[in-house]
């Protein structure tokens, strides 16, 4: 039975901003410039752009009619859909990797606020072994510690707000504030003397850099950016209206986070390649990507502006606006958990998920191997293993005429049969032999 005094957002700019703000996150500023230095520049960009239309976008409108169809969390949709199936574990699954997410993501969330204390004191542009001021914070566990418990106190304040004033409001303020940034510093970036070298590397096909595994690559990150997979979807999904066309919001969150990736890469190559006297190092460095190009990399690249410090500050608030929007999406996925399924107040709820997550957080902190494993695990086989059987779900589970009523809001939508037939066919074939594909690769690669 759905739940009728369910919190809705309250406007469409909210609801996309709000969509927009889960998928948008740290992958896209550290992982997509890395799979693009990888993938041949532009070649990657364009089979990235493919998957993200023909298999990223399907997917997130599967998990917005979950959500939507039976206005409840992540497990308790399929309770509502699919009554006494093994489906609820696809939902329970879910909830686990959003959970298992923020165990690790936390503890780079909590690098962000270290780094932007360095940028605005000043500190930062005294650094001259920037790997040596980085492995000092690593080794610091309990700066790391009050540092995660400063950010997920931060995301829990908003949490406890509630979906219209904590979700959908922070996300109204966030994502502008995001966009701006991103343009203000890639402005800088292509300024820059040399900056030509890396928007060339980044928009012009480069064939001798296209690995053999570059679409599968582009899979992987395009599920990865769009939050697919660990229930975001599917729980942002039961807060959408029934009149919120859910093919459009998809398209539209989808180009968002597409934006996004792009305008980092804007950000990033230029200033690497322009501020490097070494082009082959800073190749290796765009490559490796990770918390090494952030925090080690791109500070050092930094220090050579005039300015550094307002060029840093804006750079690491962006990495923890960028965050922070993906972290109350994920609370927000185990919290509703927590109160609907355990009849919990949403306070009790979002507090003992924080508890949680930090205790996880803590001994990720400690343990690169743990910290590396529960990103591993979570990236490799729990989002394609929850994308793929969200696709068979609705591809072949979900009535028909529920698929079309969701897609068409009930006829009053211009979408047709063979609209419908084309989608199912995604949903049903091709979506998940690709999420397979990437699985299979996961383990081999």
């Amino acid at each position: 039975m759905k739940e009728t005094n369910r919190a809705t957002f309250t406007s469409k700019i909210g609801m996309i901003a709000a969509a927009a703000g889960s998928a948008v996150g740290l992958g896209n500023i550290w992982r997509f410039p890395s799979m693009t230095a990888d993938g041949g520049g532009a070649v990657f960009i364009l089979v990235y752009i493919g998957c993200v239309l023909f298999f990223g976008i399907p997917v997130m409108v599967a998990e917005f009619i979950i959500g939507r169809s039976s206005k409840a969390n992540t497990t308790g949709a399929f309770h509502i859909l699919a009554p006494n199936t093994s489906w609820k574990w696809v939902g329970r699954l879910g909830v686990l990797t959003g959970f298992v997410i923020m165990g690790f993501y936390m503890v780079v969330c909590g690098w962000t606020l270290e780094y932007i204390w360095q940028s605005v004191s000043g500190k930062l542009a005294t650094v001259t072994d920037f790997s040596a001021n980085f492995a000092a914070l690593q080794q610091d566990h309990l700066k790391q510690t009050l540092l995660m418990t400063g950010f997920a106190a931060l995301t829990l304040l908003f949490t406890l707000s509630g979906v219209r004033k904590g979700v959908e409001k922070s996300s109204k303020i966030f994502m502008p504030t995001l966009f701006l940034l991103l343009i203000l510093l890639g402005i800088r970036s292509v300024t820059l003397p040399g900056a030509i070298n890396g928007l060339e590397f980044l928009f012009k096909p480069n064939m001798e850099h296209v690995k053999s595994t570059v679409f599968l690559d582009a899979m992987g990150q395009a599920f990865f950016s769009l939050s697919l997979g660990m229930g975001c979807m599917i729980t942002y999904g039961s807060y959408f209206s029934d009149s919120s066309n859910l093919t459009k919001t998809a398209i539209q969150v989808s180009v968002l986070d597409m934006f996004v990736a792009i305008l980092a890469g804007i950000v990033i190559f230029p200033s690497a390649f322009a501020l490097t006297s070494n082009p082959d190092t800073i190749l290796d460095d765009l490559i490796n990507g990770g918390p090494g190009l952030l925090f080690i990399t791109l500070p050092q690249l930094f220090n050579e502006i005039p300015l550094s410090m307002l060029w840093s500050s804006l750079f690491f608030i962006l990495l923890a606006i960028a965050a922070i929007t993906s972290t109350i999406s994920l609370l927000e996925v185990v919290t509703i958990y927590i109160q609907e399924e355990y009849k919990r107040t949403r306070h009790e709820s979002a507090v003992l998920v924080a508890i949680g997550v930090l205790v996880l957080g803590t001994v990720s902190s400690f343990s690169p191997k743990f910290f590396g494993l529960l990103d591993s695990v979570s990236a490799e086989w729990m989002l394609p293993i929850g994308g793929f059987f969200i696709s068979l779900f609705v591809g072949w589970y979900l009535d028909e005429k529920l698929v079309y009523a969701q897609l068409t809001n009930e006829g009053k939508e211009k979408f047709g049969i063979k609209f419908l037939k084309g989608y199912r066919f995604i949903l049903k074939y091709l979506a998940p032999l690709a999420i397979l594909a990437i699985f299979v690769y996961g383990l081999i690669g």
